[in-house]
């Protein structure tokens, strides 16, 4: 009764390691890809992070923002910030539980930018208690893109409260009454290490383990390969 169940039986080993060895070989190509993409990230944000900085893009420039093709710029504006208009967004950090502190700023040409000027303590926060410059202010500082895209588990934003749980710039431009408003909004470089908000808190530095994942998808595609070679061997010396 053994012998008629052995074709079907090898037939479906060979289907079954057919798709584990596509889709593990598929996992490991995407690795591979993803390999690629976070190198060429590195390098663009290291050489961008390093360089002089440049005026802050204006209105002719907005529509041509990407992350390829300015995120992470080092970029200097000029104005005063609007700090009534001044938002918190919650986020943990090394501080402790703080807040992104976003305030605009409104630069000669009549645009408005907004600027992360840094971390602020949860406690202080609660309070206002952080500077709130006035006058004429120019900042340096990386251009960042909005985040308008929250993810899997994040909480919705809720521009009606006024309450925003990611940097997405054009609810809070929209929501303020902001116009014209720029896209992007820039993480101000570190001024006075005791002050706070604390500037120069942009992550630079990415974790790139693709390599390694990509090895590991591999290496199971060849697992399967292995364990349907020996079947097919076990089935056929079974058979003779």
């Amino acid at each position: 009764m053994s012998r008629p169940r052995r074709p079907a039986r090898l037939i479906l080993t060979a289907l079954l390691a057919v798709l584990g060895i596509a889709a593990f070989s598929a996992l490991g190509v995407w690795q591979i890809e993803r390999l690629h993409w976070k190198l060429d990230l590195i390098a663009r944000v290291d050489a961008r992070i390093h360089a002089e900085p440049v005026p802050a893009p204006g209105p002719a420039d907005w529509p041509g923002i990407s992350a390829e093709s300015a995120e992470y710029r080092r970029v200097t504006l000029s104005g005063q910030f609007l700090n009534a208009d001044t938002v918190l967004i919650y986020t943990p950090s090394d501080y402790g539980p703080a807040f992104w502190v976003l305030t605009p700023l409104a630069r000669d040409d009549g645009t408005v930018v907004m600027v992360n000027r840094g971390l602020l303590p949860e406690a202080l926060g609660r309070v206002g208690d952080f500077r709130k410059p006035e006058g004429p202010v120019t900042v340096t500082g990386l251009l960042r893109i909005s985040e308008d895209r929250g993810w899997l588990f994040s909480r919705e934003n809720d521009p009606a409260a006024r309450k925003w749980y990611r940097r997405d710039i054009g609810s809070i431009t929209e929501t303020l009454g902001l116009s014209p408003a720029a896209p992007y909004f820039v993480d101000a470089e570190l001024g006075d290490p005791a002050a706070w908000p604390r500037g120069g808190q942009t992550v630079v530095a990415f974790r790139n383990a693709h390599l390694s994942y990509a090895l590991t998808w591999f290496a199971l595609a060849a697992v399967v390969a292995l364990g349907a070679a020996l079947v097919f061997r076990h089935e056929l010396r079974g058979r003779g």
